[in-house]
């Protein structure tokens, strides 16, 4: 079993192996799911990344999607 002790604030450092065993970074987010007396962790998921030329219209033709497709 794997622990880890809470702070005075509250907090906890998430141990190593949970983490790799999540694939968790820097910046990630977790999700917590209650199940009777128990609390699951998960990697939370990561909402899709709009694009950010959406907004601008005039760069939205064919040409401009085969000039930037690099990017």
């Amino acid at each position: 079993m794997i622990t880890s002790k809470l702070t005075r604030n509250y907090r906890t450092t998430i141990p190593k192996a949970v983490r790799e065993a999540l694939g968790l970074n820097l910046k990630d987010t977790i999700a917590y799911a209650i199940a009777e007396d128990r609390v699951v962790i998960t990697r939370a998921q990561q909402a899709a990344i709009a694009d950010p030329f959406a907004t601008f219209q005039e760069w939205s033709s064919d040409a401009d999607r085969k000039a930037f497709a690099a990017l």
